[in-house]
């Protein structure tokens, strides 16, 4: 993780900007073929996406640096970074209710409620509480 820190550290504050803001998009796009696969029985390549996921939000972790909080056509909230440890401990909760979820895709009797509660719920807790509501 020191890595990447580093590697966002030299970036701008809108190029910051730009790589969580693709990064939440792709979590979202991954979080519907998820829905989808799930659906359709295939286990194993939803399984990779859930995964992937997780490992996303470890990364969004260092996103959201002091300096891009003013910036312009941003939609995250300055709660991020007065509450950041918050922020924090619910980007690690959506990374380890993803990696719970891959464990149970196969075993549950309803996914559509296993993704409710491991995926979409920490979607909508972040919405709430983090982005400018759309």
């Amino acid at each position: 993780m020191l890595f990447s820190f580093e590697v966002y550290s030299e970036q701008s504050a809108e190029e910051i900007v730009k790589a969580r803001k693709a990064l939440f998009s792709k979590n979202y796009s991954t979080a519907k073929k998820i829905t989808s696969l799930t659906t359709d029985g295939e286990f194993d390549q939803a399984k990779q996406l859930i995964l992937e996921m997780s490992e996303n939000y470890k990364t969004l972790l260092n996103l959201f640096p002091d300096n891009t909080r003013d910036v312009f056509k941003t939609e995250a909230l300055p709660a991020i970074w007065e509450n950041k440890d918050d922020f924090n401990v619910l980007m690690n909760k959506a990374s380890s209710d993803m990696i719970e979820l891959s464990s149970l895709i196969e075993t549950t009797d309803d996914m559509s409620i296993m993704l409710e509660k491991f995926m979409w719920g920490n979607c909508k807790s972040c919405h709430s509480k983090f982005r400018i509501p759309q």
